[in-house]
């Protein structure tokens, strides 16, 4: 690897492994003197801004270069992380300040997302983004994995404060690292429309693009689903599977199989990376419809090592094809309503997965959510421009 790609992939394990930090850390931190509506409040504090900032941050994204959109944003994560730990290492936790402080988290994590894959796009060559994206996924697979352990480990040896200074530390590392990387020289300066134009020419490129759309939608159903399944998988599992611990280690065979696929996804001879992407997601209906029956421990633990295998293999493909086909100077806005309906629809399949089994069961939402997940993500197929390859086709014209 190039010196350019180690800093990238440094950078971006420092945000990821930070980013891992925070929910375990909050959530000790406000659960050992509040309420889980205060918890509620202070989560929800978060996903608000990123929610709402999503589509402006995709237009800046777009509109200056990516790594100094990238320094500043982890910037703004590390000033309110290093004030968050400050707040809970000066006394009783205080939940409209821990509230507020997230609220800049997110808006945060909504201008640095789609910067982050801009910046790959700006950094690494063509030829070589799949492996790129596929190492990205490697290394933030494994951060992500690690910081709720490391969070809850640090928490409570030595309190969430310093958890939160920790988590401020490490994205000022990835500022430094993602901050400094020397990208492509810009294209020439054109005339911009104003910020409200930008932005609707931004949802015009994605309605452009069909195979785009169809996929982020499909995704978003998947995405539903895996919110039912995080709520409920763990209550079957204590209810039917063995207890408390089979859903640990249920969980962490798919944390296996998620780090397989994102190391196989750049080494597999994928010709067609769109079909990749749409086995991959439909394979989510596998742990649904197991969690669902009831089966074997073993076999719902297989099931969820194929389902994320899957997700392993999809996330560098749909990277590195975003990358590919959707035109660099527009690749930030189109990218941000791909992360807006991932971020969206996971807390609601996880807001309306309790009332839901109150209402029904287990059994039905959870079959109900497989059926729904392999629909959605096989019928992308159907359209003409995702069976189809651009630059094959016009490589062969061209002939």
């Amino acid at each position: 690897m190039t010196p350019t790609i180690w800093r990238l992939l440094a950078g971006r394990t420092f945000a990821a492994f930070a980013g891992a930090l925070i929910p375990t850390t909050l959530t000790l931190a406000v659960v050992r003197s509040g309420s889980a509506a205060d918890l509620g409040v202070v989560l929800a504090s978060e996903l608000l801004p990123m929610l709402l900032l999503m589509p402006v941050a995709g237009v800046v994204a777009d509109r200056f270069p990516a790594r100094r959109v990238v320094l500043a944003a982890d910037l703004v994560r590390a000033g309110a992380q290093v004030a968050t730990g400050a707040l809970l290492l000066s006394g009783p936790v205080r939940i409209p300040g821990l509230a507020a402080l997230a609220a800049v988290t997110g808006a945060g994590v909504a201008f640095g997302n789609p910067s982050a894959r801009t910046l790959v796009a700006a950094v690494v060559p063509a030829a070589g983004r799949l492996r790129a994206n596929s190492r990205l996924g490697v290394a933030t697979g494994t951060a992500q994995m690690a910081g709720p352990a490391a969070a809850g480990a640090m928490t409570l040896a030595l309190g969430a404060g310093w958890s939160s200074l920790l988590t401020g530390t490490l994205f000022v590392a990835s500022a430094l690292t993602l901050g400094g990387l020397r990208t492509a020289p810009a294209p020439l300066a054109r005339t911009r429309a104003g910020f409200t134009a930008e932005l609707r020419a931004g949802w015009s490129e994605t309605r452009r693009h069909p195979w785009f759309l169809a996929n982020v939608l499909a995704h978003g159903v998947w995405h539903f689903a895996a919110g039912l399944l995080l709520t409920l998988g763990p209550l079957i599992a204590v209810e039917s599977l063995g207890g408390a611990a089979s859903w640990v280690i249920i969980a962490q065979v798919g944390t296996a199989g998620m780090l397989v696929g994102v190391w196989a996804a750049g080494r597999l001879p994928v010709r067609r990376p769109l079909y990749a992407v749409a086995a991959g997601a439909s394979a989510q209906a596998l742990p649904l419809a197991a969690f669902a029956l009831r089966l074997p421990a073993g076999v719902t633990a297989g099931a969820f090592f194929a389902a994320m295998l899957g997700v392993g293999v999809l996330s560098p493909l749909w990277e590195t094809e975003m990358q590919r086909r959707i035109p660099p100077e527009t690749l930030g806005r189109v990218g941000s309503f791909d992360t807006l309906i991932s971020f969206a629809a996971r807390p609601l399949g996880l807001a309306v997965a309790a009332p839901l089994a109150g209402v029904t069961g287990t059994a039905a939402p959870l079959l109900a959510a497989a059926f729904l997940t392999a629909a959605a993500n096989l019928s992308v197929l159907l359209l003409p421009d995702v069976r189809r390859e651009p630059e094959r086709e016009a490589s062969v014209a061209l002939r």
